[in-house]
């Protein structure tokens, strides 16, 4: 008994990831009291990028972690998850939380940046008109 009763405080039933949080009882995550009606592929995946927040995770680890392969399909699986969970975290104003790493792979958003908070819910570049400069009417900035 004493062996089991450790190995469920070994796995938290819930699991903060930004401003989602993860409930592995329910396979699904929340974001102010609303269910994102995670796939269960999206949200292990999520779960697995959330056990280590800021760190980026390589396809190959992805892949062996979510997936339970040895081996990098010749498939855009991995990406097709990816993109239908950033689509589900955008519905949330959350897609910023799973970022594409530069050096491949994914890495959880530890936290919204300044310069991401500029572009409303979306974080998009607007349209920002300038005047008194030699700026083009309409000319995106980043503010």
């Amino acid at each position: 008994m004493a062996r089991l009763a450790s190995r469920t405080r070994a796995l938290p039933r819930r699991l903060d990831a930004g401003p989602v949080t993860l409930d592995l009882f329910h396979r699904d995550g929340r974001v102010a009291g609303r269910w994102l009606g995670l796939h269960p592929r999206e949200f292990a995946l999520l779960w697995r990028l959330a056990e280590t927040p800021g760190v980026r995770v390589g396809r190959r680890q992805l892949l062996r972690d979510v997936w339970r392969l040895d081996h990098v399909p010749e498939t855009n699986s991995l990406d097709v998850h990816v993109s239908r969970l950033r689509a589900k975290l955008h519905v949330a104003r959350c897609a910023w939380l799973v970022a594409t790493d530069p050096l491949g792979g994914y890495r959880l958003a530890a936290s919204r940046r300044p310069h991401e908070l500029g572009g409303g819910a979306t974080g998009l570049v607007t349209p920002v008109s300038y005047e008194g400069d030699n700026a083009s009417p309409g000319r995106e900035a980043v503010p």
